[in-house]
């Protein structure tokens, strides 16, 4: 039979997996019932507690873990082997551990610390809002990279954080749409109650629109749905398809992500329509596979090669007493391709 994990435990109750930890090691902050059904739930599946784990003293091992929420975004592909290649010449091991959409990162951390003891650790994508009191239960050095953190952008956080600013790249990128006469602009945003860069990106659509004494649309604000990723090609398929068929007036189009704005290109042409003399399009992140799509895809280049080397450097760093927690934040660049043109009147 195939072995079950503390997160197959958690998954079962409904409950966190830091709550499982605290049942495990008949902590007193939890409900007596909840730790009742738990320990029914482990018996009943034979589960063993990482005990060497829990009651071992021992050093900590030499490895840096990464956290990474969407990884079927291809935009991380990138950053991950920069991660992995930069770790392993500091002789580290590289501990990877996806995080899922609706997971609680900061449990899936607190987990990880007990069973692998790691010396630092990266989260990647994702959002980030979670109160002191619980960022203090982390006890190794930690980055947030490409992390969407709306609420700690006007503090000085008691961590380090390396990105681009979303909102500011993003209200770039609509100001060009706008400078070539676009008026009536569609995004293709995250789901609705995202809070992550998704919701950077919107904002920042929002405020480009404002500069240009545009009022936005919520009709022209097409949100992911389902509980799938938000940054995929299918999905920026899908979305299109639906704006497409409610037959919506626009002249330019938005993705907040480049996947999304592939995906969306071949809705568009299956529809019979041409890019980009009957809609502008334009992406974000600056995946290479825009600079080979025909047309080639106007899009937000993120330097990754830079997000990714500063991210480890700075983790080693503070690991190693050499800097206190740094917050760095990188400029986009606009890199202008064939789907976007001047806005030409046909009426």
């Amino acid at each position: 039979m195939e072995s079950i994990n503390i997160k197959d435990i958690a998954r079962i109750c409904g409950v966190g997996i830091s709550t499982v930890s605290r049942a495990i090691n008949n902590h007193p902050d939890i409900n007596p019932e909840t730790k009742n059904m738990i320990l029914q739930v482990i018996k009943e599946n034979n589960y063993i507690p990482n005990n060497s784990a829990r009651n071992l003293k021992r050093t900590d091992s030499k490895a840096i873990a990464v956290l990474i929420k969407g990884i079927s975004n291809p935009f991380f592909g990138k950053m991950i082997r920069i991660f992995e290649e930069e770790i392993q010449k500091k002789k580290y091991s590289f501990i990877l551990q996806r995080v899922e959409e609706r997971e609680d990162e900061v449990e899936v951390a607190l987990e990880l610390i007990k069973e692998k003891k790691p010396r630092g650790i990266v989260f990647l994508g994702g959002y980030f809002s979670h109160s002191r009191e619980k960022l203090e239960q982390l006890t190794v050095p930690y980055v947030l990279s490409t992390v969407g953190m709306t609420e700690y952008l006007d503090e000085s956080p008691a961590f380090s954080c390396v990105s681009v600013d979303d909102f500011a790249e993003s209200r770039k990128l609509v100001n060009y749409l706008c400078g070539l006469g676009h008026k009536k602009i569609l995004i293709l945003a995250a789901s609705s109650d995202d809070e992550s860069i998704g919701r950077l990106r919107l904002e920042g659509y929002k405020k480009a629109l404002e500069d240009n004494g545009i009022v936005w649309s919520p009709q022209l604000v097409m949100h992911s749905e389902g509980c799938g990723e938000s940054y995929t090609m299918d999905n920026g398929y899908q979305m299109m398809n639906r704006v497409l068929d409610r037959k919506l007036d626009f002249t330019a189009v938005y993705a907040i992500s480049d996947s999304i704005a592939i995906g969306a290109c071949k809705a568009i042409f299956e529809h019979g329509k041409r890019i980009p003399e009957d809609y502008s399009v334009a992406g974000y992140d600056g995946l290479d596979i825009v600079h080979y799509y025909n047309p080639a895809i106007t899009t937000i280049r993120q330097p990754v090669e830079e997000i990714a080397e500063a991210t480890i450097r700075i983790l080693f760093d503070v690991i190693r007493n050499q800097a206190e927690h740094q917050k760095k934040v990188f400029k986009g660049q606009l890199v202008i391709g064939e789907s976007t043109r001047e806005y030409v009147s046909t009426k």
